[in-house]
């Protein structure tokens, strides 16, 4: 829809499922405030109230992300979908005190937004109307949405700020993360539980229609808190990652030798992966496991290790000494299924695959 600030921002077609109910719910309010209008003029108030309350959840998640690069960190896009919005920003802020600041952009901005619409219904649009039950509802709106945000759990910006305060107090971001998911938890449980008690206690009985909403949103921050919970997980296993641990050693061969003599040399020096060099003794090529274990025994003496090789990007030649994030970031700048590891003199040490990676964080 656009790149305000160098952000693109895309609008998912869930957002159509929630303008239509919220110009369906709020268009019966429109014909009850303002009588005057017959149900096509309400309904298309109703309309225009859902594009501005998306504009203001724009605004609110500008906020997170233009903080965010303005503290360095990439911001990929932004998308308004069915529940609001998101910012995906790339990388996570290096300090809990950014954390918080960027967490709470968000909800700080809405809650202003809130405050400037409170005020333009005192004293600005008087005299009731459409402009006045535009903003008198616009200004309520934000007032939720920002004060909502601030609940203490994540996938909320509350959430991170919480996290942001774990991590300062016991410098560990993990922990952090693991306390506000489980306070994201509690308010999954807390938000289908207050519904049930005021749909009891005002003597109602079960309107299912009336839990759809709070179902919805229970749903969306357990499904967030149990996500960043996995993700957690997934961090603390990150320094176990190592590059030398994990890959095959390799020996260094002629791209002409029969595959048959390249195993069997391979099998002396007890290393588990070849690598095609050039005549100046340069790698050039990885021969690829899978095909090697496709080729039958009895064709092997007549394959070349060339013919089953992969050529090699210089991104995909690694450090062997590389081990826990900056293993990570360098295999997700350049996404493959095999690395050559090279010694700090350009010695080739081995092969690391993706999948020996992949299985430290499995059952994760």
């Amino acid at each position: 829809m656009g790149k305000p600030f160098g952000i693109p921002v895309y609008v998912s077609w869930t957002w159509f499922i929630v303008a239509a109910f919220i110009t369906w719910m709020y268009g019966k309010n429109v014909r009850n405030a303002l009588p005057e209008l017959d149900a096509p003029a309400a309904y298309a108030v109703a309309f225009v109230f859902a594009v501005l309350l998306y504009v203001s959840v724009l605004l609110h998640e500008l906020a997170h992300s233009v903080l965010a690069k303005a503290y360095g960190l990439p911001v990929r896009r932004i998308t308004l979908y069915l529940l609001g919005g998101v910012s995906e920003i790339e990388k996570e802020p290096p300090t809990p005190g950014k954390e918080f600041m960027v967490a709470a952009a968000g909800p700080a901005l809405s809650l202003g937004l809130g405050g400037a619409g409170l005020l333009a219904d005192i004293y600005l649009v008087t005299g009731g109307g459409i402009p006045q039950q535009l903003i008198w509802q616009l200004w309520i709106s934000n007032l939720i949405v920002g004060v909502f945000n601030l609940l203490p759990g994540l996938p909320l910006d509350g959430g991170r700020m919480l996290r942001a305060g774990v991590w300062k107090l016991t410098s560990k971001p993990g922990t952090g993360t693991v306390a506000a998911a489980w306070g994201g938890r509690v308010l999954a449980v807390l938000l289908v539980a207050a519904s049930l008690a005021m749909a009891a206690w005002g003597g109602q009985g079960m309107d299912f229609t009336g839990m759809i909403w709070p179902l919805v949103l229970a749903s969306f921050i357990w499904m967030g808190a149990s996500q960043s919970l996995r993700v957690a997980r997934i961090r603390a296993r990150i320094p176990q990652v190592d590059a030398r641990s994990l890959a095959r050693r390799a020996i260094p061969v002629a791209g002409d030798v029969p595959l048959a003599e390249a195993l069997r040399q391979a099998g002396e020096r007890r290393a588990g992966a070849l690598v095609v060099v050039d005549h100046d003794g340069r790698p050039v090529a990885i021969v690829n496991e899978a095909a090697v274990q496709a080729t039958p025994e009895h064709r092997r003496p007549w394959v070349t290790v060339a013919s089953l090789a992969k050529s090699l990007e210089p991104s995909m030649i690694l450090a062997a000494d590389l081990t826990g994030e900056p293993l990570i970031d360098a295999m997700r700048e350049t996404p493959a299924g095999e690395y050559l590891l090279v010694e700090s003199n350009g010695e080739i040490y081995g092969v690391l695959a993706t999948s020996d990676v992949n299985r430290v964080f499995t059952g994760v």
